[in-house]
């Protein structure tokens, strides 16, 4: 009887056991593994270092499933490679679920809510990348990375005078390529280019040469430059790029929009190929659309179009509070409909966008130009009026709208938003834009 007991005893120890380990390891994700690079990107010595550094910390999460210390920095080395492979559908998810895991068992972790944070604003989901960001600031309010998060947020969600107060108190804790590069994007759309790219300046040099960071804050000094028409000082910005980081995929774009500028559309189409064989990045493709439309290639142009389409289409239209946290692209979409002529799906994508951030100028301006695509004026001058009210001199968004109000019947303010946009830069790099602003104002 009493052996019966014991045996009993030993097999109900034996399930409990069993139960503990079967449980404890569902609950536990499966941690996602590093991919391979391609292209050029796959042979630097960085990314030698960078995947050693990785397969060590998948060692010792799978020596202890408990380690969160070691899931953190491996979901922040995942961050940094979706930045650099451009693989976000990959590497946003595998750095989610990490640190999920980090957060439910460590809720007031404030690296963690900091990553969190920033790789739901890289997908786009600004709202509740902001609720991340203001749990975050609570546990720790001296941290110039958080108030950087803020920034980024607000500015998406079209809050601007929060994003410059979190930008007064981000440099105010650290002046630094992060700091300087917010402060550069708030003057930008409020209309200070001057001012923006003073900013830029100072945050490329508070960069290390040669790391993505830096070489990043060099492409948005280009871009300044070419939004001012100062072309040859962006080609410099790029090239130094290119210098300090040899293939850099964005700078090999920018090159080739110097080149588009410059009518050699072959030598910009094979920059922008050898960009492309580096990273995922649907701006390539779209830029690739252009090119091949000005060359007359209609159906590389078409091949193109839905190839940004397909790249973009599987993660739009998901809900906030969806599980399945995808890229939101529908401004994107948006623009990429109206290059195949389907205005109904753009407006569809605009307004889907505008229903998640109302107040943010971009969203109103894409809005602003589906409807004006879609010969609907009046509609467009709506959203186009709140578009401008930062200011912003961005000569496209001037340009568009001088067309908009034009064509709603306010000739002379369109007159003078094309003036504006002209002193700004007299050319237009938009290919569309730019044939309908000669077919209307000649």
């Amino acid at each position: 009887m009493r052996k019966n007991l014991y045996l009993i005893l030993v097999a109900a120890t034996l399930l409990v056991f069993a139960a503990i380990l079967i449980f404890s390891k569902k609950d536990t994700p499966p941690v996602a593994k590093v991919k391979e690079r391609k292209g050029s990107i796959a042979l630097s010595a960085e990314w030698l270092d960078t995947k050693s550094a990785i397969e060590g910390l998948l060692a010792e999460i799978d020596a202890n499933p408990k380690n969160y210390k070691a899931k953190l920095n491996l979901a922040q080395a995942y961050i940094q490679e979706a930045r650099i492979t451009g693989d976000h559908g990959y590497y946003d998810q595998a750095a989610l679920d990490l640190l999920d895991d980090v957060l439910e068992n460590e809720p007031q972790n404030f690296d963690a809510l900091c990553c969190k944070a920033t790789v739901l604003l890289s997908q786009h989901h600004f709202a509740e990348g902001l609720e991340v960001a203001e749990t975050a600031v609570k546990i720790n309010p001296n941290s110039a990375f958080v108030y950087g998060l803020l920034c980024d947020a607000n500015v998406e969600l079209g809050k601007y005078p929060e994003a410059v107060e979190m930008t007064d108190k981000m440099v105010g804790i650290r002046p630094d390529i992060r700091s300087y590069s917010r402060i550069s994007y708030l003057r930008e759309i409020h209309g200070d280019l001057p001012g923006a790219i003073e900013a830029s300046k100072l945050a490329v040099s508070a960069g290390y040469p040669g790391l993505e960071q830096t070489c990043w804050a060099r492409m948005i000094l280009g871009h300044l430059y070419e939004v001012t028409g100062q072309n040859d000082s962006a080609e410099f910005q790029y090239k130094m790029a290119l210098q300090e980081r040899p293939e850099y995929p964005f700078a090999n774009a920018g090159l080739a929009r110097i080149e588009k500028f410059r009518g050699n559309y072959p030598q910009a189409i094979t920059l922008l190929k050898t960009a492309n064989k580096d990273i995922i990045e649907y701006s390539f493709d779209d830029d690739l659309t252009d090119l091949y439309t000005l060359t007359g290639n209609k159906a590389e142009a078409e091949r193109s179009a839905e190839k940004v389409i397909k790249e973009l289409s599987p993660v739009a239209n998901q809900g906030e509070s969806s599980n399945a946290h995808g890229h939101y692209a529908d401004k994107e979409l948006a623009y990429a409909y109206l290059k195949v002529n389907n205005t109904n799906a753009a407006l569809k994508h605009a307004l889907t966008e505008y229903q998640r951030r109302p107040r943010n100028i971009d969203v109103c301006e894409t809005v602003a130009w589906v409807y004006y695509n879609q010969g609907q004026y009046e509609k467009a001058r709506k959203y186009m009026s709140v578009a401008l009210r930062t200011k912003c001199s961005n000569p496209e968004l001037l340009g568009r709208a001088a067309l908009i109000y034009f064509k709603s019947g306010k000739q002379d303010i369109g007159k003078a938003l094309l003036r504006q946009a002209r002193t700004v830069n007299p050319v237009f790099t938009d290919t569309q834009l730019n044939t309908e602003i000669n077919t209307v104002f000649g």
